[in-house]
């Protein structure tokens, strides 16, 4: 099944279930957000969160060239569901939306808006859990734990903020680990709970033995090795 949606380029990578304030102050956005509150009520007001492969997030001022050209998406995105609006003196907004589901980037439309809007086909998502995808989300859970511990030194106890749902643990997960945005992006398109789970047990088992080592060898952060950093 596909759909045509106005689309959102940014420098990061939106999931399920999580929650992205934005500031709009370009005016092409500012035309998406005023015509998505202008939707009949009960009729969908979401857009499509897209991570940049390479270029801009902001276009450039009416003839001024900017280094690195046109923006390039990558396939894989996650709508974004608009929960709050509030208007600004100056014209722009500050919204809160929602990520609701996710979809893969069939084709992309530069002129049927002052946006992009793209047609896109929306991805499958998991219903129930199996066996060993409940045994990965408790293992997920431990090294999750065992990561913020080193991340947030002295802060109490988090297990009882980690949802039990491993489709949303994964997508949680994914969102607050300290990760590139290529690492992330990896985990959106990957559409099997177990997998992203899996994925996400080496990723924070990487983070934490850097964490661990920045800690305790006393050189520069700059001589020590690094994620790779995002395109």
């Amino acid at each position: 099944m596909t759909a045509r949606l106005p689309v959102f380029p940014l420098a990061t990578v939106l999931f399920p279930g999580l929650v992205l304030p934005l500031h709009i102050f370009e005016e092409r956005y500012r035309t998406l957000i005023r015509d998505l509150v202008g939707r009949p009520a009960g009729a969908p007001r979401e857009f499509g969160v897209v991570a940049i492969r390479t270029g801009w997030e902001v276009a450039p001022a009416a003839g001024r060239a900017v280094p690195g050209g046109e923006v390039t998406l990558h396939e894989v995105g996650c709508t974004a569901e608009l929960r709050q609006v509030t208007e600004l003196d100056d014209g722009g907004f500050d919204i809160v939306t929602v990520g609701r589901r996710r979809f893969r980037i069939a084709d992309v439309d530069h002129a049927a808006a002052p946006y992009l809007t793209a047609e896109v086909q929306w991805l499958p998502e998991p219903t129930g859990t199996d066996e060993v995808t409940e045994l990965l989300a408790a293992r997920v859970i431990a090294v999750f734990r065992q990561y913020l511990a080193l991340v947030r030194p002295g802060e109490q106890e988090v297990s009882e903020q980690l949802p039990e749902d491993p489709t949303v643990l994964s997508h949680l997960v994914a969102a607050t680990a300290a990760l590139t945005v290529a690492d992330r992006q990896r985990l959106l398109a990957v559409d099997d709970t177990a997998a992203r789970l899996r994925a996400e047990l080496r990723l924070l088992n990487r983070e934490a033995a850097l964490l661990r080592q920045v800690r305790a060898v006393p050189v520069p952060l700059s001589e020590l090795a690094s994620p790779p950093t995002p395109n």
